[in-house]
């Protein structure tokens, strides 16, 4: 799973800013130091998402300092897949076409928020010649 580090800065309202510094565009507020595991996984999701849709690169995680923030496997396998794609140039109706599905489907596919199967990820990423791997930790 894909973990991206955070910062807790105090605001002047008596919330905490929740900031990613391996993803500038990522930031979300929380009440309390407890609610903010959970408002920093949607700030980042959120984020990530825009990532996607433009067809950028997913940053790559290098700050080692502060708080962790864990995607869930089906949001990091949609992440891979999204990077990959990117990576060899391949835009989402060729996609479509390789999996003989409508676009739309691809959509949802690279829909963060979307419960897709595990599996039509899995085949995606083997039209793109990888293949998904999952360990337990």
């Amino acid at each position: 799973m894909l973990t991206y580090r955070y910062t807790l800065t105090p605001d002047d309202n008596g919330t905490l800013l929740i900031q990613f510094p391996d993803v500038p565009e990522a930031a979300a507020v929380a009440e309390t130091k407890a609610d903010a595991p959970h408002q920093a996984v949607e700030g980042l999701e959120a984020a990530l998402q825009m990532y996607v849709d433009a067809r950028r690169p997913i940053p790559a995680v290098s700050f080692d300092f502060g708080e962790p923030a864990a995607l869930g496997a089906s949001a990091t396998a949609k992440l891979l897949l999204a990077d990959e794609m990117v990576r060899q140039g391949m835009r989402k109706a060729d996609l479509a076409r390789a999996l003989g599905v409508h676009p739309p489907q691809v959509d949802r596919l690279l829909d963060l928020g979307h419960a897709s199967k595990i599996e039509a990820v899995e085949s995606a990423l083997s039209i793109l010649g990888r293949r998904l791997d999952v360990a337990l930790a």
